[in-house]
């Protein structure tokens, strides 16, 4: 069980600061933003795309670099399946979660545990772009010339324990995401950069099924 969550949490994507993140200034108008923003999302129906994933333990000085393949189809549906340097499958599909691990495979009611839940739903909001909504976390937006950066801090007690902060880089062209990454309190962080996007693509919805 804690290599589910620690693979849930490495989907969510640089540490917790008070000052503006570097290259980054406010975005003035917030209200605004958050209405552009949430309209250009509703237009996003799917994503495909390749990731790379780096994980920085504060044990190693190495990173550890893992790629593979992410699709994600409204309302809630996203597969993430890891193909180097190992084999890993996740699918969110409304409340269900399904993990295939090799041989080994787990099927769990997000319903079933609160912390579940939680995490299913930064798990979507950040890839569809509702994440304004999520009243677990205080929300900054900052801008650079190519790109939106929301800051997501925990106000929930038991994600406060887990996260010091998930940034979401999103696309100006197309408010899609870029980049997430995901700051734990332990020092470790998990960055995901998608890659080769291709947006409102129709995708099967065998793809999300096992």
């Amino acid at each position: 069980m804690s290599k589910l969550f620690f693979i849930v949490f490495l989907m969510l994507v640089c540490s917790f600061v008070k000052a503006q993140p570097a290259g980054y200034v406010s975005v003035k108008n917030v209200a605004v933003f958050k209405s552009q923003f949430v309209t250009a999302s509703q237009k996003i129906s799917s994503i495909k795309a390749d990731f790379q994933q780096e994980k920085n333990l504060s044990m190693l000085s190495d990173k550890i670099i893992s790629k593979g393949k992410f699709w994600f189809k409204k309302e809630n549906k996203v597969r993430m399946e890891y193909t180097q340097p190992f084999q890993y499958l996740m699918i969110l599909n409304n409340n269900n979660i399904y993990i295939k691990d090799g041989q080994k495979e787990n099927k769990i009611a997000a319903s079933s545990n609160k912390l579940f839940q939680q995490v299913n739903k930064i798990v979507v909001d950040c890839v569809r772009g509702s994440a304004f909504s999520n009243t677990d976390f205080k929300v900054n937006v900052f801008e650079s010339k190519t790109t939106y950066l929301i800051e997501l801090t925990p106000v929930a007690k038991n994600l406060q324990q887990i996260f010091k902060s998930i940034n979401v880089i999103t696309d100006k062209k197309d408010y899609s995401v870029n980049t997430i990454v995901m700051n734990e309190v332990s020092g470790d962080n998990t960055t995901i950069h998608f890659i080769n996007k291709e947006i409102n693509t129709n995708l099967n919805d065998a793809l999300f099924t096992h």
